[in-house]
């Protein structure tokens, strides 16, 4: 039921028609009171928001839809509603006196992002006790913390929409904990239970896997049965499903030599480590933040000395591949995304490439340059490099005129890892895409490599997309054991 109601009331038809797999999406969860749209990413998420938006618009459910998206998003969402549909946001920002017009101003879309959650929690509180609202949360992992402020404020506004919908494409951002408690603000705990430390201790991608065979039968049953426990109000495709066709993609790894300095510093480095490791035990993301820090440092060193040592001055092993890389894909005409980590690294490959034209994204730009440089790589033929850090750009942006992403670094994040080289491969690419893993010999990037794909076999199978036969004839936990191996590997 609407409860407001507007002198001119907008279009509400829709601009651009859905493809098949849309548009059933939206008809399954339409009628439901919280659902999850946990397509992959670039298979067109927001098309199906949209829709549903509509649908519950033209047939009065609600009279008002508050869309929350990442901060770095809003741009590009209100171009997608511009592309999309007729109608036009209210935005609310961190601006509390123009929001005050927004709170009494009556309009079917308000658009925000997720720290507004939090900041305008008593006026949100307010505005949905007099109106009828449905939500939708945009890259939903975002609140995957239960406490945080930002996702207790969620779960406390929750039960006052009308409607809820999450929306990822991936709902295992890094481990399988992190899909309750986006669940968790959809049915208040019915699903995936109500205590979070219990669901994290049955989920989580540990060491002990690796010896223990009970626990590890433990663990991949559990793991395995948590989305058929929440599959009643998902829907959930991936680029494999077989519903739509894209390019290929092929991965490919490349391993890079030392340079003798490099070498020397990871290896002083490298021996700190594996005192700190053989003493305190093999690390867990959870358990062991500061050893992450200290295998950071190993990161950094395979990756450009210079992040940590200002009197670097040589060329790390990983330029001279990647210059090979960039050169062939330039003769050819194509364009790249070379991401790294780092913004130090951003701001030095950028230069170093600028002979082929080349644009940059990172956390210390502000968001309107971000869109200037992303409108100057998509637009501009001369400008064949973007280079880019994963948590400026990984999510929201489609830059399918590359067809080439490389990597010159990873950490530990499966969520940056998978979000950033689908920036490539989505809906309107019509080439075949290529990822380039650069890879330092005996070095921290083998463990990583290992340690994101034990990761992401486990959200797989978190997420539903493979089965526990599957999962089991694959998986291992030797990441372990791994990097105790790479930390002695030069010794």
């Amino acid at each position: 039921m609407q409860r407001i109601h507007l002198k001119k009331e907008p279009k509400l038809g829709v601009k651009l028609e859905a493809f098949p797999y849309q548009s059933e999406a939206v008809q399954a969860i339409r009628e439901l009171e919280y659902s999850a749209i946990l397509f992959e990413q670039g298979l067109g998420k927001s098309k199906i928001a949209i829709d549903l938006m509509m649908y519950w618009l033209e047939k009065k459910m609600v009279d008002t839809i508050l869309y929350v998206a990442k901060k770095s998003l809003l741009d590009n969402c209100e171009k997608e509603f511009e592309r999309h549909s007729f109608l036009k946001p209210k935005i609310l920002t961190q601006n509390r006196s123009a929001n005050y017009f927004v709170f009494n101003t009556p309009s079917r879309l308000v658009l925000t992002h997720y720290e507004v959650l939090k900041t305008e929690f008593d006026r949100l509180k307010t505005f949905l006790h007099v109106r009828n609202v449905a939500v939708i949360l945009d890259e939903s992992a975002k609140i995957k913390n239960p406490d945080s402020l930002v996702t207790q404020a969620a779960f406390a506004l929750s039960p006052l929409f009308k409607k809820r919908v999450i929306m990822t494409g991936t709902p295992v951002a890094n481990r399988p904990y992190d899909i309750w408690a986006q669940i968790y603000f959809l049915d208040q705990g019915q699903s995936l239970g109500h205590d979070f430390v219990n669901f994290k201790s049955q989920a989580d991608l540990t060491k002990r896997l690796h010896d223990d065979q009970g626990e590890r039968d433990k663990f991949e049953s559990f793991v395995s049965s948590i989305f058929s426990r929440i599959s009643k109000f998902c829907v959930r495709q991936t680029k494999n499903s077989g519903i739509i066709h894209l390019p290929e993609k092929e991965y490919r790894t490349i391993y890079a030599d030392w340079e003798p300095r490099q070498y020397e510093t990871y290896s002083q480095i490298r021996e700190e480590m594996r005192t700190v490791i053989v003493k305190e035990g093999i690390p867990t993301e959870d358990k062991a933040d500061q050893v992450l820090k200290r295998l950071l440092r190993l990161v950094q060193i395979a990756s450009n000395p210079a992040l940590v040592d200002e009197s670097y001055k040589a060329i790390p092993g990983k330029y001279e591949p990647l210059c090979d890389i960039v050169s062939d894909i330039c003769s050819q005409d194509e364009k790249c995304i070379i991401w790294t980590s780092f913004i130090e690294n951003a701001n030095w490959l950028s230069k170093e490439f600028r002979r082929f034209g080349t644009a940059k994204i990172h956390g210390k730009m502000n968001i309107a340059d971000r869109n200037s440089e992303v409108n100057k790589f998509m637009g501009n033929r001369e400008i064949r490099i973007l280079v880019a850090t994963p948590g400026a750009a990984k999510e929201g942006l489609t830059l399918t005129t590359a067809n080439h992403v490389i990597y010159f670094d990873r950490v530990f994040s499966l969520d940056d890892y998978l979000q950033s080289q689908d920036r490539i491969h989505r809906i309107s690419q019509s080439k075949k895409c290529f990822v380039y893993h650069l890879i330092m010999k005996d070095s921290i990037d083998e463990w990583i490599d290992v340690l994101l794909r034990a990761k992401h076999l486990a959200a797989q199978l978190a997420q539903g997309d493979i089965s526990l036969e599957y999962y089991q004839s694959q998986a291992s936990y030797d990441f372990a054991e791994i990097i105790k191996s790479i930390l002695s590997a030069m010794g």
